[in-house]
């Protein structure tokens, strides 16, 4: 019977994406809103402003996370390419070299030479891109879902202020805005913590805190030019 674990680094990739995605369409959109409804006496240039964000948001993350991302593939299909053409030329010595990894991990010089032998029998470049470059089915680069992922948790994060923006009556949308996101970053923060197998408390209030640090702030600025423009 075959013994099944699950465990959390194998939703790494889109987990980071998508939490940071949320984050990030939550705060920045919120804060957008509350900088601009402290400048603005009418509903229209508010609403307006959520949306552009909202929607330049979502393809800015895209683009950047699929940059990025794509960027770390490069990488490791480079490094693969090249570990591919060393085991062809040099077979003897990717054993010698693989054997010498298991010795520093703890077999012996014999049993590691076995070890590494087999394993190269089975699947030269998989053994040596796991065991030498660190790379594995878990690890690897994918730019087109962290792009996706990222994508839409930005627009679902972004959501949340645009509605208010829709439903809440102006003279009480900057505190509903700010204590609505509020309650959802411990929400998003506790959430990411507890799947990440971080503290619950520490994951709420680090990103509870830098989102109302980013609304105070947005606050501040519309708040001041509006004035001046006006």
């Amino acid at each position: 019977m075959r013994h099944t674990e699950r465990h959390r680094t194998a939703h790494i990739g889109w987990l980071r994406a998508s939490v940071l995605g949320a984050n990030d369409g939550l705060i920045s959109t919120s804060s957008l809103v509350v900088g601009v409804a402290a400048a603005q006496a009418t509903r229209g240039p508010v609403l307006i402003s959520a949306l552009a964000g909202m929607v330049a948001g979502a393809l800015s993350m895209a683009a950047g996370e699929y940059v990025s991302v794509s960027s770390q593939a490069d990488t490791e299909q480079a490094d693969l390419a090249r570990e591919r053409g060393e085991l062809a030329a040099e077979p003897v010595a990717e054993r010698a070299e693989l054997a010498g990894i298991y010795v520093e991990r703890g077999l012996t010089p014999e049993l590691a030479d076995q070890v590494a032998g087999q394993l190269m029998a089975h699947d030269a470049l998989g053994a040596h891109a796991r065991d030498e470059l660190g790379l594995s089915e878990i690890t690897l680069a994918r730019p087109i879902q962290a792009a996706l992922a990222s994508a839409a948790s930005f627009a679902v994060g972004a959501l949340l202020p645009v509605l208010l923006v829709l439903l809440v009556p102006l003279g009480q949308l900057i505190p509903a805005v700010i204590g609505a996101t509020l309650a959802l970053l411990l929400v998003l923060g506790g959430l990411a913590a507890r799947m990440g197998g971080a503290p619950l408390l520490r994951g709420s209030l680090r990103v509870a805190f830098w989102g109302a640090v980013a609304m105070g702030v947005t606050a501040l600025v519309g708040h001041f030019f509006g004035g001046v423009a006006a």
